[in-house]
């Protein structure tokens, strides 16, 4: 899943960016306000993680213009600022969750599971396909019940088509989902890893059907 995280504090950024990587998401990292609401406004997100006190906008009138413009994408508020007026104010501003500083990381990503599960599963904790099961909780596959080992970009794709039963995607929304905007996102690269993604499913009665022109669709062969 791809997600945008806006931190001021480049070494805290660096080592959020990192820990978040590691746990299986794409993660775009900016530093200011402005940036972040460009982004919100061309890229697709599952999550955005904002600190308050940004430069040039800070973190409450991005969520503001995020809600203004009807965007649902859950939003973790983080910031130094955790007086009551400060939490209520964010969460009134339609804010999911919020987290003072200083924090733990493995609140923080617990937290960052728990948005993506309410948000994209409807709290679930697994999504299935038939045999085909993905554990939200640490971003893992079974296939057969046995645990189904993807490179990060086949395990994006599959994650996506997972977590949208019966709804199409086609190369470009998959591609804007996958790629980070420090990465070439290429259309054409998803063709790759849903081939990579069939050979791996072959003998299972999961597949990935194409509709030529309009997407592809994960289902289970009758």
């Amino acid at each position: 899943m791809r997600i945008l995280l806006v931190e001021d504090d480049p070494e805290l950024a660096d080592s959020l960016t990192r820990a978040l990587k590691a746990g299986g998401l794409t993660v775009d990292t900016l530093h200011d306000g402005v940036a972040a609401d460009l982004a919100l406004r061309s890229e697709d997100y599952a999550l955005a993680i904002l600190d308050v006190g940004l430069p040039r906008m800070d973190g409450f009138e991005v969520l503001r213009q995020l809600r203004e413009r009807r965007q649902t994408l859950a939003v973790l508020i983080l910031t130094a600022r955790g007086e009551v007026s400060d939490r209520v104010r964010g969460l009134n501003l339609g804010a999911d969750d919020y987290l003072a500083k200083p924090f733990e990381l493995s609140e923080l990503e617990a937290r960052v599971n728990a948005l993506l599960r309410r948000s994209l599963m409807g709290g679930e904790r697994q999504q299935r396909c038939g045999p085909l099961v993905y554990d939200l909780t640490d971003r893992r596959f079974t296939l057969d019940d046995a645990p189904l080992q993807l490179p990060s970009r086949e395990h994006a794709v599959l994650e996506n088509l997972i977590s949208r039963p019966g709804r199409l995607l086609n190369k470009e929304q998959l591609a804007s989902k996958v790629f980070g905007l420090d990465q070439d996102a290429s259309p054409e690269a998803i063709e790759i890893y849903i081939s990579r993604l069939r050979r791996k499913l072959d003998g299972s009665s999961v597949r990935i059907v194409t509709f030529r022109g309009l997407g592809y669709l994960l289902e289970v062969a009758e």
